[in-house]
């Protein structure tokens, strides 16, 4: 099994405007999206080092976090073009997560580990299936390049 962390670009630019001025967030904010602007990975990990060398001796807190971070904003960019927009940000992984805490409060106290197993495998099921049927969130087709999976290379097969 082969996992990427992904941390959200949403959160990182909230994370990053906090070591900015008010009167300074527009002119970092903008030059933090010329990172995202780019179209190919190679392309985005440059922009990356070259906006944070620029910031680098004004704002030496964004530089920091930058070097720490730079894989982890940049994960979606391994990923098929079409894909990107959906995975840049972790907000349906978070709204998923916060409905899974909903319906487990509400039971409150399960008998035993298979209950909440059975119970969140549910959701999960359900959650997969409406991602994969309903909304066409991604297409399986733009997987195959990346993917050493002979079943992602399977067109899916809908009754």
């Amino acid at each position: 099994f082969n996992a990427t962390w992904q941390r959200c670009r949403v959160h990182f630019m909230r994370n990053a405007m906090a070591h900015v001025g008010k009167g300074q967030r527009t002119m970092v904010a903008a030059l933090l999206r010329t990172v995202f602007a780019q179209d190919s990975r190679a392309e985005c990990h440059q922009q990356w080092r070259l906006v944070a060398d620029q910031l680098r001796e004004k704002y030496p807190k964004i530089a920091t976090l930058m070097d720490g971070c730079e894989d982890e904003v940049l994960a979606h960019m391994a990923f098929p073009k079409a894909h990107r927009q959906q995975l840049h940000s972790t907000n349906p992984l978070e709204r998923l997560n916060a409905e899974i805490k909903r319906r487990t409060d509400v039971v409150g106290i399960f008998p035993n580990d298979p209950a909440i197993t059975r119970l969140v495998g549910a959701m999960l099921l359900e959650q997969n299936d409406e991602w994969c049927l309903q909304r066409r969130y991604m297409q399986l087709e733009a997987f195959e390049a990346v993917s050493d999976n002979p079943q992602a290379k399977l067109s899916a097969v809908i009754n």
